[in-house]
């Protein structure tokens, strides 16, 4: 094939009868592109002689009656091969398109040995942050029309808008880049490496200027920091240079802020959702002079992402402030680890996709934060070896460049800086300046305490480790180890038996004690993991479950005895906001009292009812403690799909990820679409693909209870279904419960049901985050109904929403009128 020959490509779609190998075409349509330009397109139907499935039909929009009119393959099998035969063969997909195609070609009698290019691989190499590849997911973010999808000619011409990007994007990278991606292009389907060669002869050798090379690898410079602007004084003012309506109760908010500055106690506001405090905080204390540091801690990597993305973002364009996201070290890429990965010689092709992928995003990154690659959990122990672990030669080749040392430097110059409550509480600790002098803002505070009780624990995964116990007794030579190691792994198992046959999470001391004792005379590194959890500090040790779509893992974990003093443990800032739309969990008790405050002030904004929003409860959903676990299941399903007919963005909130996953199950087995969470992709992954509107259904658990806002939908149904209490065995509501207790106070009417209401209006709350946007919310838990605490519940809600107790039936019709009719 002559290099002239080789720039003409066929990008072929089809259309078939089923997704199996053995289906009939129904549709073929191709589009040539010659010298980066589609100069030729063709398409016709073709007669299968076999009755259409509806699903086929559903998703093609291709009849029976359309096709009885078509002509057979075989008639129109020479002008489709005289057509790509002397092309390259271009498919999204292609092993599908070419082999079916082929495949019938070669029984009209014609032979296809073109090369084939396939386009979802190149765009994952090419287009690295993206979290899903389907030709309808690439066509909206790449901004591509694409008309009548699932059909053949429309697809045809979608894949080469596609691929002409791909070509574009290629052309555009430096060359020592493509060279390098050129090493690995073995690992690449069929000949896809054909237009990556083809860039190179088009590639310039100089670099951009905004690009450095080190070691062979070409990098984003660091982008320099802004001159910033002053902002007005007036509140009003900077929103509307933001392009922002102001909110009475945003303002009201934001004059608390400035209100609370001058004073040293640390201020707490409890304010309700959805008035836009995010803004009603920064413009405030960015307004202020001097211009002091801002520390923001949220309680997610979602939000801190989601932070960055918006109100950092947009505050970077209008008044030039620099803002910094703040993770832990794990989060970021190591270049060392990544060189070494490049220069080893590799099989796996998945595996060297990766390689190729992080080359080009190494143009992209401003930050080398690897929470920007969306599928790296297809091979999650090649990213563990690549992560960043903290530690840097001064003798590195990427000592200048390294990314987690560029982020230390960036924390210490931004004037605003985003982190997570986890990692807020590990840099106070190691580092007692990061805090010193500056202003800190902790939002959605009440996760606060519970992540300052995850701070305090400690696990180890107990597959692993039995692995690593495994391996280290075949490989010891030393009796006396070998002795030790065997008593370790023999006392370990037989507390997993314990607990997968009797159920029994906790350790008893003297348990505990013996393997202190083991792992005190073993000095072996691998079982440092062990050795911590087991350390003097630490007096509860237990066994939790975690569960995924497709696997189990067993965690060993321990805590201490008492609860950490924020207050005491960690230095204190200039000035502290603690905020949130629920700080005083009940009468007795609130977040101040738990963190540990003594001194401080605190201001509640009294929230209106709204007719924006309504809740309804299913009086004939029976209560949880009446059914089996499958029949729970089963009927939560059921309502679910019946709900899924309003045709409305659904948010299911569970408090089990094992029901979830079991719900999800059902629902698959009865072709709902939907998305979970961990089963289709993380909760940052799947709620950008239900804001895009991939499915009308999201099951979500954890951070969707109240850590993800739904800004997208104008209408959404949200429902609970359970009430969000703690569970009673967990081991720090345990040992909240005891301390409670010691304090003389009810643990339950105190501090459970309070919170469970809180979590419930935390988690109502996310479904109203703008003015017009309207949502109604389903309660499928009877224990609001049955229970002699639910009405405490009730009255709690109709506070602030619009309250309906019906069955389920009559609850779907107000629904649909509600969302169909509200003005």
């Amino acid at each position: 094939m002559t290099e002239k020959e080789t720039r003409r490509y066929a990008v072929v779609d089809l259309e078939a009868t089923s997704a199996s190998p053995a289906a009939s075409i129904i549709q073929v349509g191709i589009v040539i592109i010659e010298n980066d330009q589609i100069v030729d397109t063709y398409q016709t139907d073709v007669n299968p002689h076999k009755k259409l499935s509806k699903s086929i039909i559903n998703l093609t929009g291709i009849t029976d009656s359309q096709l009885q009119k078509a002509p057979d393959f075989s008639q129109v099998a020479a002008e489709i091969y005289h057509l790509i035969s002397n092309c390259i063969f271009v498919a999204h997909n292609v092993k599908f398109d070419a082999n079916l195609l082929a495949e019938h070609l070669f029984l009209e009698g014609f032979e296809l040995l073109t090369p084939r290019v396939d386009t979802v691989e190149l765009a994952q190499i090419f287009y690295p942050t993206f979290d899903k590849y389907s030709l309808e997911n690439l066509t909206e973010l790449l901004a591509i029309k694409l008309l009548d999808a699932h059909t053949a000619i429309a697809d045809a011409k979608a894949t080469a808008e596609l691929f002409l990007k791909l070509k574009k994007k290629m052309a555009s990278l430096p060359r020592l880049t493509l060279e390098r991606i050129l090493e690995f292009s073995d690992s690449l389907l069929y000949e896809s490496y054909l237009p990556i060669k083809e860039a190179l002869t088009r590639a310039s050798a100089q670099l951009p200027s905004d690009y450095q090379e080190v070691a062979g690898i070409v990098l984003k410079k660091e982008e320099p920091l802004l001159q910033e602007r002053r902002l007005s004084q007036d509140f009003a003012t900077n929103l509307a240079l933001l392009n922002l309506e102001d909110r009475p109760l945003q303002l009201k908010f934001a004059h608390l802020i400035d209100k609370h500055f001058q004073e040293k106690t640390a201020t707490f506001i409890e304010a309700q959702s959805g008035i836009g405090k995010t803004y009603g905080y920064l413009l405030p204390l960015l307004g202020q002079v001097p211009k002091e540091q801002i520390i923001i801690s949220v309680p997610t990597k979602i939000l801190q992402d989601q932070i960055m993305a918006n109100e950092a973002q947009a505050l970077k364009n209008i008044f030039y402030i620099n803002a910094h996201s703040l993770k832990s070290p794990q989060n970021y890429l190591k270049l060392d680890a990544f060189y070494e990965s490049l220069m080893r010689n590799d099989t796996n092709r998945l595996l060297n996709r990766y390689k190729m992928q992080l080359l080009v995003w190494l143009l992209e990154t401003k930050t080398g934060d690897l929470d920007e690659i969306r599928q790296k959990q297809r091979y999650a122990a090649y990213f563990d070896e690549v992560r960043h672990d903290g530690s840097l030669s001064k003798q590195s080749l990427f000592y200048d460049c390294d990314f987690w040392q560029q982020s230390y430097r960036r924390a210490k110059s931004s004037r605003l800086l985003i982190t997570n409550h986890a990692y807020l509480l590990t840099r106070m600790e190691d580092d007692q300046d990061f805090v010193k002098n500056h202003i800190l803002v902790i939002d959605e505070a009440q996760r606060l305490f519970l992540a300052l009780e995850q701070f305090s624990q400690c696990q180890v995964n107990m597959t692993k480790m039995l692995q690593q116990l495994h391996q280290l007794l075949e490989n010891s030579q030393d009796i006396l180890e070998q002795r030790l190691l065997e008593n370790l792994q023999f006392e370990l198992n037989h507390l997993l038996q314990l607990f997968y046959r009797q159920k029994k999470k906790q350790i008893k001391q003297e348990d505990a004690e013996r393997l202190r004792q083991h792992l005190a005379e073993i000095s072996l590194p691998e079982l440092a993991e062990l050795q911590n959890v087991f350390a003097a500090s630490f007096s509860d040790f237990w066994f939790e479950e975690s569960f995924s779509s497709d696997h189990r893992t067993v965690l060993l974990k321990s805590a201490r005895v008492d609860f950490t003093d924020f207050t005491q443990s960690f230095p204190a800032a200039k000035k502290t906001y603690l905020i949130s739309a629920t700080l005083q969990i009940g009468p007795k008790i609130n977040l101040a009292n738990l963190l540990g405050f003594q001194e401080y002030t605190f201001d509640k904004m009294v929230g209106k009812q709204t007719n924006q929003q309504a809740i309804w409860i299913d009086q004939t959903m029976p209560s949880v403690d009446e059914l089996s676990n499958q029949d729970y299941e089963r009927l939560l399903a059921d309502r679910l799909s019946q709900i899924a007919q309003l045709d409305k963005p659904t948010l299911a909130l569970f408090n089990s990820k094992k029901t979830m996953l079991a719900v999800s199950e059902l629902l698959d087995s009865s072709q709902l679409s939907h998305l979970t969470q961990e089963k289709n992709g993380t909760a940052f992954n799947i709620k950008r693909r239900f804001d895009r509107g991939e499915s009308l259904l999201l099951l979500g658990t954890g951070s969707f209870w109240e850590g993800v806002d739904f800004v997208k939908q104008d209408q959404l149904i949200e429902v609970i279904t359970r009430l969000p209490f703690d569970h009673p065995e967990d081991i720090f509501i345990k040992k909240l419960n005891r301390k409670l207790r010691q304090e003389g106070k009810n643990p339950f009417y105190d501090y459970a049901l309070p919170a469970a209401i809180l979590r419930l209006k935390q988690a109502i709350g996310r479904t109203k985050r703008k003015d017009k946007q309207l949502s109604s919310i389903v309660i499928l838990d009877g224990r609001v109904l049955t229970k002699r605490y639910g009405k405490i519940i009730l009255q709690s809600l109709t506070e602030n929403f619009p309250v309906r107790i019906q069955n389920f039936s009559e609850l779907l019709a107000e629904m649909k009128n509600f969302l169909y009719n509200k003005k």
